[in-house]
C-alpha cells in the first residue's frame, strides 16, 4: 500500500508542475502588437504543447523506473525469502534422516483469515519435533493482515505465495470463482511441496482446523500403513458422520476404511501426488478426486472420532453444512499412543474378512424398530437399504449426512456407513451381493 501511495504521489506532483508551468506560459506578456496577439498565442500554445508532452514522457519514464525499482526489491525479498525457506528445508531433512525418521510435511493453506493463528498456535503445541513436522504456509489472496500474522512467525514456519493473478472463469461460474482459486493454490502448493521443497509425505491442513492432542500420533502412526498399502491413497483426520451421539467416546483408537475422500487435515504421499498432478482440475478439486478415475477402488484411513473441528463458519462454501452438522462434530480429547498399536488390521486382505462378517452377521432391523428401543438382543444392528432414496431419507432420520459423491455416500466403505445410535453400532448397508457403487446416484 505504501508503494501505491509513492507512485500517486509522484505522478500527482509531475502533474501539478506541468499544470502551473502551463499558466505560467498563458500569463507571460506576449510584447506584441494587437494584431499580431493571436498568432504569438498560437505559437506559445504549440510550445507549450510541445514541452508538456516532453515532461509527460520524462515523468512517464521516471514512474516506471520507480516500478521497476520496486519489483526488483520485490523479487530479491522474495528470493531470499525462498532461500531460507531452503536453508531451513535442508537443517530440517538433515536432522531428521541422521535420525532415521519420517519427515511429514505439514502444508496449511492459509488466505484472509487472521485466525490462522489458532491453527498454527495449535500445530506449534502439538508437533512432537520441529525437524520431524516442518510447518509450511502457503498464503493466497494478498491479504496484508494474514500476512502479518504468518511472517509473525519467524522461522518457527516456512511462508510461501502462489500465483495472486486473476484467474479466468467461464461466464456460468462467475460466482463460484472462489473455488477456482482454490483448486489453483492446491495444485501450485502440493507442487511446490513435493518437487521443489522435495518432501515425500504431506498433512494438508487448512486454515479453519482445530486440531486434537494426537494429531500428530495418528499420523505417525497410520503413516507405515499407507505405505504400504496400494489399496490405499490417503489417511484422513476426519469423520464426517463424527456428531457427538454418533461416535463411540470410548474408543478413541478405533479406526475404518472408506471409499469416501473426506478431506479436512489428510495424509498425501509424493507418488499419489505424481499421479494426479499431471491432470488437476481448474475448480470443485475434492469432488474430482471423490471420482471413479481418481480413486481407482482406493481407499482412505479415517477415525471413529475426528483428529480435527473446523472453526470456519464463513468461507467460499458460505457455511454450508455448518450450523446443521459440522459445529457439532466431536473432536478427540484423548491421546492415543497409535505408534505403539498394531494396525495390520487395516490392511485391505484383514479388514475387508473381518468387516463384511461383522456387518452382515449383525442382526437386521427397522428405523422404526431401532427408534423405539425394542431391540431385546445385544450387539450391533443392520438396516438395509437398496435405493438411494431410501439411504437418503433413513440418512436424515439418523441426522447422518445424506449426500452422494459419486454415488459414494460418506464414510462408505463397500457402501456400508458404520455409526453409533443410544449407544449401540448400527451399519445402514446394501445387500451383502453388493456389486459397486452407482455414479448415478446423487
Amino acid at each position: 500500500m505504501r508503494k501505491n501511495h509513492f507512485i500517486g504521489f509522484a505522478f500527482v506532483s509531475v502533474c501539478l508542475w506541468a499544470l502551473v508551468t502551463y499558466y505560467l506560459f498563458l500569463d507571460r506578456p506576449l510584447g506584441h502588437k494587437p494584431n499580431q496577439a493571436s498568432v504569438q498565442v498560437e505559437e506559445h500554445l504549440s510550445l507549450l504543447e510541445s514541452r508538456l508532452r516532453e515532461q509527460f514522457a520524462d515523468s512517464e519514464r521516471l514512474l516506471q523506473q520507480v516500478r521497476d525499482t520496486l519489483q526488483e526489491q520485490q523479487l530479491s525479498a522474495r528470493a531470499q525469502d525462498s532461500e531460507g525457506g531452503d536453508e531451513q528445508i535442508s537443517r530440517v531433512r538433515a536432522l531428521a534422516e541422521s535420525d532415521q525418521a519420517p519427515v511429514i510435511a505439514v502444508l496449511v493453506f492459509a488466505c484472509n483469515r487472521i485466525t490462522v493463528s489458532k491453527c498454527i498456535d495449535q500445530l506449534l503445541k502439538y508437533r512432537p519435533s520441529r525437524e520431524q513436522f516442518p510447518i509450511i504456509v502457503s498464503q493466497d489472496c494478498g491479504h496484508r493482515p494474514t500476512a502479518d500474522v504468518i511472517e509473525s512467525y519467524g522461522d518457527e514456519i516456512i511462508r510461501v505465495e502462489p500465483d495472486q493473478s486473476d484467474i479466468p472463469v467461464p461466464p456460468k461460474e462467475k460466482k463460484f470463482k472462489g473455488y477456482f482459486k482454490i483448486a489453483r493454490h492446491y495444485g501450485w502448493a502440493l507442487n511446490h511441496t513435493f518437487f521443489k521443497f522435495n518432501f515425500d509425505t504431506v498433512i494438508i491442513v487448512e486454515d479453519d482446523l482445530d486440531i486434537a492432542p494426537d494429531f500428530f500420533e495418528y499420523f505417525l502412526g497410520t503413516y507405515p500403513v499407507l505405505k504400504r498399502d496400494p489399496t490405499l491413497w490417503c489417511v484422513s483426520a476426519w469423520n464426517d458422520n463424527g456428531k457427538v451421539g454418533l461416535v463411540d467416546e470410548n474408543a478413541p483408537d478405533l479406526l475404518y476404511r472408506t471409499d469416501f475422500f473426506p478431506g479436512l487435515g489428510w495424509m498425501l504421499t509424493k507418488s499419489i501426488w505424481t499421479e494426479l498432478a499431471p491432470k488437476w482440475p481448474s475448480s470443485y478439486w475434492d469432488d474430482w478426486v471423490r471420482q471413479p478415475e481418481q480413486r481407482r477402488n482406493r481407499a482412505c484411513i479415517r477415525p471413529e472420532i475426528s483428529r480435527t473441528r473446523t472453526f470456519g463458519k464463513i468461507g467460499v462454501s458460505n457455511g454450508h453444512f455448518y450450523e446443521k452438522h459440522l459445529k457439532y462434530i466431536k473432536l478427540n480429547e484423548k491421546f492415543v499412543p497409535f505408534t505403539q498399536k498394531n494396525l495390520t488390521y487395516l490392511s485391505k486382505d484383514n479388514y475387508d474378512v473381518q468387516f463384511v462378517k461383522q456387518v452382515y452377521e449383525s442382526l437386521v432391523v427397522t428405523y422404526q424398530e431401532l427408534k423405539s428401543g425394542s431391540i431385546v438382543t445385544e450387539g450391533s444392528v443392520r438396516i438395509p437399504y437398496h435405493t438411494n432414496d431410501i439411504y437418503k431419507r433413513t440418512a436424515k432420520m439418523l441426522g447422518l449426512m445424506d449426500d452422494f459423491r459419486s454415488g459414494v455416500p460418506r464414510t462408505g466403505y463397500r457402501g456400508v456407513v458404520s455409526f453409533l445410535y443410544k449407544g449401540r453400532r448400527v451399519y445402514l448397508a446394501p445387500n451383502a451381493n453388493w456389486k459397486g457403487y452407482d455414479p448415478g446416484w446423487s
